[in-house]
């Protein structure tokens, strides 16, 4: 048999294989994603999806927990969708430029009130949490009360959420979780931020 025989052989099975599992996934609702760990990619992973879910229509909410007190180009470009996206930045900036965690549990309680309200809101398809985890694992915001709102929310409502260090709760209750893992960062070699990359 010759060698492209033998590679559509090998195709002709695995596309068999594909559209079995295509073939059982039939529920059709929102999903809860969770992208966490330490590198690089969780924001831009679910700016990514929020992207995808405008060119699909959807109405979307955008709540950044920690970052804020820099722009972003995410931010700059997301803007420009008003009708189609609510776009709150809430955060002060990182923990260790704050330095203040009673004014950083106020913030994280200001962000959730209104990530809530868009959970518990069937107009929004598509809600995006970024920084979120950070806030749960530093104990800013109760887990508990926000995987129950999680849990309550409309049916086909897609969620991601973003930050290291999620908590096993969340991971649990989550359809996709990825973890991000450094392998190699710019910042490591004294490369500063740049702007379309981290900015």
């Amino acid at each position: 048999m010759s060698a492209e025989a033998r590679h559509r052989e090998r195709m002709q099975r695995k596309k068999a294989l594909v559209d079995r599992k295509i073939a059982r996934a039939t529920i059709e609702r929102g999903v809860l994603v969770v992208n966490t760990g330490n590198g690089k990619g969780k924001s831009s992973s679910g700016f990514g999806m929020l992207a995808r879910s405008l060119g699909h229509g959807f109405h979307c909410g955008v709540v950044q927990f920690i970052k804020g007190s820099f722009s972003t180009g995410e931010e700059a470009f997301f803007r420009r969708f008003p009708d189609e996206l609510d776009y709150h930045v809430m955060g002060e900036g990182y923990t260790w430029e704050t330095q203040d965690k009673t004014r950083d549990i106020r913030t994280a309680e200001a962000a959730w009130a209104i990530a809530a309200g868009m959970l518990a809101d069937a107009r929004y398809d598509f809600v995006l949490l970024d920084e979120l985890n950070i806030a749960l694992v530093k104990g800013y915001l109760d887990v508990a009360k926000v995987c129950d709102a999680l849990k309550c929310r409309p049916e086909q409502q897609h969620v991601v959420i973003t930050g290291r260090g999620a908590p096993d709760a969340l991971v649990e209750l989550a359809d996709t979780v990825t973890e991000m893992r450094v392998v190699k960062h710019a910042f490591q070699a004294g490369i500063k931020a740049q702007k379309g990359i981290e900015l």
